[in-house]
């Protein structure tokens, strides 16, 4: 899968399974745009891809806020020539129920993960409908399924599968085609944060590689080649489809029956 002449903005860039999707592009031949509310990370990442000879720029923004967004697309188009391929991989994770999450909770986990997959998506198609293109937004199997106390991200990744299909829809005529990516779990700065949250962070990666049938969590690079196929045209005839990249996670029933 080569990408040479294409041009890919990517939100949540500047790490875990964005950061991978970056590398790789820039590695086939793209030119990349890292959106990113991390100013050090997005800009080391940029400097790194730079130096390889390839052309990427870095631009902070609050996916939340869709006139960051737009202004970060609008850049990109006018600096590098067009827009390809648009890749949504912000994210964030909270923990909460019903009862335990609070407003402020559920804005800021909707904001990220599922206005600003929106607010990506309306930044970035204008320039994308002038040759066609694809969108790959990252979910998750908890799009699939849930666990406990994750309410407010749950209901965020549900309602991304919703927003893949209905542009999907609403843009193949445009030769946009529009999936989904759902990762189980993944070796990533925010798997970091949570397993930091108990009180033994080993124990919390170990329960991890042990619930996946290949007996391991996925390295961000797993999942970024997933996310590169999506958006090459050697998926051309797929689009409105939801692709579980979860080492069997969801294939299997909970529980060891005794025989």
């Amino acid at each position: 899968m080569r990408f040479h002449g294409k041009v890919v903005l990517v939100t949540g860039g500047a790490l875990g399974i964005g950061q991978a999707a970056c590398e790789i592009f820039a590695e086939r031949g793209a030119a990349v745009s890292i959106v990113d509310w991390d100013e050090k990370a997005g800009t080391e990442l940029a400097e790194k891809i730079a130096a390889k000879g390839c052309l990427a720029q870095f631009h902070k923004v609050n996916v939340a806020n869709f006139e960051e967004l737009r202004t970060a697309a609008d850049v990109t188009a006018a600096e590098i020539g067009k827009l390809d391929a648009l890749v949504v991989s912000a994210g964030i994770q909270r923990y909460g129920t019903a009862v335990t999450t609070d407003d402020a909770q559920w804005d800021e986990v909707m904001g990220v993960n599922l206005k600003g997959a929106w607010n990506a998506a309306r930044a970035c198609i204008p320039h994308i409908q002038k040759q066609g293109g694809a969108i790959v937004n990252v979910s998750s199997v908890q799009a699939l399924a849930s666990q406990q106390n994750v309410l407010a991200y749950t209901a965020s990744k549900h309602g991304l599968i919703g927003l893949t299909r209905s542009m999907a829809v609403d843009f193949a005529r445009d030769g946009i085609r529009v999936n989904a990516v759902c990762p189980g779990t993944v070796d990533t700065p925010m798997l970091k944060w949570a397993a930091s949250l108990d009180p033994d962070p080993k124990s919390v990666y170990d329960a991890c590689n042990a619930m996946h049938p290949l007996g391991r969590i996925a390295q961000p690079r797993e999942i970024g080649e997933v996310v590169a196929f999506l958006a090459h045209e050697s998926s051309s005839f797929v689009t409105g489809a939801v692709w579980t990249v979860d080492g069997g996670l969801l294939t299997q029933i909970g529980g060891v029956p005794k025989v």
